[in-house]
């Protein structure tokens, strides 16, 4: 006598696929919008132990979403492959992070980190638009400097800083002093956003230049501050790279937090 038919389990419509949580997207798109990430920093966004991103980093690296690999010094580095900007819906192009632009990428991204972090960022929900962001939004090349990020405030009763847009730089490295006044300068009277045909507003873009300097930087950058007229000097400030901007082999000790007070 014939037992009863066994039917075999259907095969899910998304087998074989990486189901992406809402921590993959976020830690995607982060990688996406800052060029790359290394692993350190991005378990730092992610919130988890070093041995869990290697696990994550692993499952997007096996979907094909992410390339990873020692650049340089430190930690590993991952980063967006073409098929991991096509699930994202970031309209850049697909690249390995420069090895000469890692030190500064690092520190761009610590500073966000640090910023995000903070309550004020948090409560006043302000928003992050990266140098990589700006650039493929308008198109071409940019007129005039364009800053590693720009921070934006909504007009909100709870924003410490409500309608406000910052320009943020990372500065690890001193510059010509006239060559960093004239950059603080230009943001400073900059009026209109980056895209050719942007009309200028009746005032200033950035109510605020933030400069978050490494030591060598540091003095160069609050003596270029000092030197522009006092009603722009007043609109500068000139911080301390955060904590993990830059590696303790090449930095020496590690900068502090606390940056977001004025």
């Amino acid at each position: 006598m014939n037992g009863p038919a066994v039917t075999a389990p259907s095969r899910r419509a998304d087998a074989g696929t990486v189901r992406l949580g809402e921590r993959d997207v976020a830690g995607l798109v982060l990688c996406g919008d800052m060029y790359g990430a290394p692993y350190d920093l991005l378990a730092v966004f992610l919130a988890v132990r070093p041995d869990r991103l290697r696990g994550i980093v692993a499952r997007w690296r096996a979907a094909g979403l992410v390339a990873t690999g020692r650049l340089g010094a430190g930690p590993a580095w991952c980063w967006l492959t073409r098929a991991g900007l096509g699930v994202t819906g970031q309209p850049y192009t697909p690249a390995r992070p420069a090895a000469a632009r890692l030190a500064h990428i690092r520190a761009v991204l610590a500073v966000r980190l640090s910023l995000e972090a903070s309550p004020a960022y948090r409560d006043g929900r302000a928003w992050w638009r990266g140098e990589r962001r700006i650039r493929a939004a308008i198109g071409g090349r940019a007129i005039g400097h364009v800053p590693d990020a720009e921070v934006s405030w909504p007009d909100l009763p709870t924003s410490p800083y409500p309608g406000e847009c910052w320009a943020i730089e990372a500065e690890l490295t001193p510059k010509p002093l006239a060559r960093t006044a004239g950059i603080m300068a230009a943001l400073l009277a900059r009026a209109a956003d980056y895209y050719p045909d942007s009309a200028p507003a009746a005032g200033p873009r950035y109510a605020r230049v933030v400069y978050l300097a490494a030591p060598p930087a540091r003095s160069v950058t609050e003596r270029a501050a000092a030197s522009l007229p006092p009603p722009l000097a007043a609109r500068v400030t000139v911080r301390a790279l955060p904590a993990g901007a830059v590696l303790r082999s090449s930095c020496g000790r590690t900068c502090s937090y606390g940056w977001l007070s004025f």
